[in-house]
């Protein structure tokens, strides 16, 4: 019986500190910036079909205060250094399609549009960009007309007149 108490009873040890990691870290459970991008996305699941959004601060799920949406092919370090500090989460595009969306609070990222319309189910067009990327914040009016095609919906900026 000892031999067997011996046995089991690191076992169990080893057993219950595994469940309490597991339990306190959990890994399954999605990033901030994932969590909200997902959030984003569905807002927009009551409009049936094509639309005019007036101000897409209205639509927001979560609290932002900076949106950058980067060029095509824009490098991590330039990704880094534009948002100000490095996040294991990024990632290059590689095609002229993609979105790279970043919606940030207070200097934090804490929504991240990374990847193909047909994958993400939102896609972003800001028009040319001067330089690597476009910088706006929620203070501003941001005016998108929607087109809802095959389950994807297309924002496409209408840039304020000067």
């Amino acid at each position: 019986m000892k031999r067997l108490f011996k046995i089991f009873l690191p076992a169990g040890i080893i057993l219950i500190l595994i469940i309490a990691v597991l339990l306190t870290v959990n890994p399954l459970k999605k990033d901030i910036w994932d969590t909200n991008a997902d959030k984003f996305v569905k807002s927009f699941n009551i409009i049936s079909g094509n639309a005019v959004i007036d101000d897409l601060s209205q639509w927001k799920p979560f609290e932002w205060d900076t949106l950058y949406s980067f060029a095509p092919y824009t490098s991590k370090d330039k990704i880094y250094e534009v948002i100000g500090y490095k996040w294991d989460n990024i990632s290059e595009t590689v095609d002229e399609s993609m979105n790279q969306i970043v919606f940030m609070k207070d200097g934090e990222v804490i929504c991240y549009l990374y990847g193909y319309p047909e994958n993400i189910k939102i896609s972003f067009d800001f028009g040319s960009y001067e330089g690597s990327y476009l910088k706006l914040t929620s203070d501003q009016k941001l005016t998108f007309d929607t087109v809802l095609s095959d389950g994807i919906r297309y924002f496409y900026y209408v840039q304020e007149s000067k």
